[in-house]
């Protein structure tokens, strides 16, 4: 199971493909685009998000509402092309032979100078248009598949902000799922926390008057997974590892951990490892869960709690200095439509992300041609470890 985007942020559309989705699951329009609609949400996004409608094409893979085991291919128009359309558009000699709004100016924290050297591009917004979050519109629609086949298989997954610019939401560990799923889609920030959540917005109102950023911390937790799911044999099976490798890509995002990750090292190892415990009803458990789901690579059974560390966005409206490509002089870095904080939405994103990790994990364990014959096998393994 894999998918491929493509598109620029400002171009005509986004594409999706997702391969591997098992044959006669359950698929519509509407599992898709209500993810599509929650990563728009969120305080402290910009005016693309007013102009962006974003909603699924199926352009195949899907008939009847039924995956066919063929690769799903998704569009998300781009509305916004329409005001780039001279700039982006496909003549390759525009009217007046020039290229319009050529960047030269990098920005710092942004793929911009890096991306231009590797590919020799003199016009930096080859560079930037792809490198846009915007991207991650097309990676949640394949996160959506994902999801539709967790919620299938009776895994729930959620993502929420933990932290805003230094302001920590209060955790309750013993909130269930369905709750946290309440109350973080009716928070302007996706916080569980209202006090916090107050404090966030507080925080990125008066970081976007100071034509500044802020970044912060989101957490993603799912239960439903049974244990053993992953792999101690080779690194790169490793789930918890791929699981950090993804959500490590999406942009902005500079750390990753799990359960009470950083936080380990400095414990002694009584306080950090969950121990084991039998019930005849539910099978193993641990007693506390500060691994967040995971030892030696696999799932415990236990919920899966994962962190990641999102930096401010690197687009700021009082720019940073940076160097002129062309001239080689120092000016102020230029200045594309940006969010003074997108930490809610990368909730969404990151949700997603792990969504998809998840899902590909069971593909790879469990017969998957045909998803009822899917969901008999994982169902059997579940019952198979409850009495191991």
């Amino acid at each position: 199971m894999r998918y491929l985007t493509a598109g620029e942020s400002h171009g005509k559309q986004l594409t999706t493909i997702v391969e591997g989705i098992p044959a006669l699951m359950p698929l519509t329009k509407e599992n898709i685009n209500e993810s599509l609609l929650r990563r728009q949400k969120g305080h402290g996004r910009g005016k693309r998000m007013q102009i962006e409608k974003d909603l699924v094409e199926l352009a195949g893979g899907v008939r009847h509402g039924y995956t066919l085991g063929s690769p799903i291919a998704m569009v998300i128009h781009n509305d916004d092309f329409k005001h780039w359309e001279d700039i982006m558009g496909e003549d390759p000699f525009p009217e007046d032979q020039k290229i319009r709004r050529t960047v030269t100016r990098p920005r710092p924290g942004h793929a911009d100078l890096n991306g231009a050297m590797k590919y020799g591009h003199r016009d930096i917004r080859n560079v930037l248009e792809r490198s846009s979050a915007r991207e991650t519109a097309a990676r949640v629609a394949a996160g959506a598949v994902a999801k539709t086949l967790l919620a299938q298989l009776d895994i729930k997954i959620i993502g929420y902000v933990r932290e805003i610019a230094g302001i920590i939401a209060e955790e309750n560990m013993e909130m269930p799922i369905q709750e946290r799923m309440e109350i973080s889609e009716a928070s302007p920030v996706r916080s569980l926390d209202a006090d916090a959540g107050q404090k966030m917005m507080d925080a990125i109102d008066q970081a976007k008057k100071e034509g500044d950023s802020i970044g912060g911390v989101v957490e993603v937790y799912i239960e439903g997974m049974p244990a053993g799911i992953g792999s101690y044999v080779h690194y790169d099976q490793k789930l918890d590892g791929r699981i950090a490798g993804s959500v490590a890509s999406i942009n902005a995002f500079k750390g990753v951990e799990f359960g009470i990750g950083f936080e380990a090292a400095r414990k002694n190892g009584s306080q950090v490892h969950d121990e084991i415990a039998w019930d005849k009803e539910k099978g193993y458990y641990r007693k506390t869960n500060r691994l967040g789901g995971f030892e030696g690579g696999m799932t415990t059974g236990m919920p899966i709690v994962v962190k990641g560390v999102m930096k401010p966005i690197p687009t700021l409206y009082k720019p940073l200095q940076s160097v002129d490509i062309e001239t080689k002089e120092p000016f102020s870095a230029s200045i594309e439509r940006s969010d003074s904080c997108a930490v809610p939405a990368a909730a969404v994103v990151m949700e997603h992300v792990v969504a998809f990790e998840l899902a590909k994990s069971l593909l790879e364990q469990f017969p998957h041609d045909q998803f009822p014959k899917l969901k008999e096998a994982l169902d059997s393994y579940r019952e198979e470890i409850r009495s191991f």
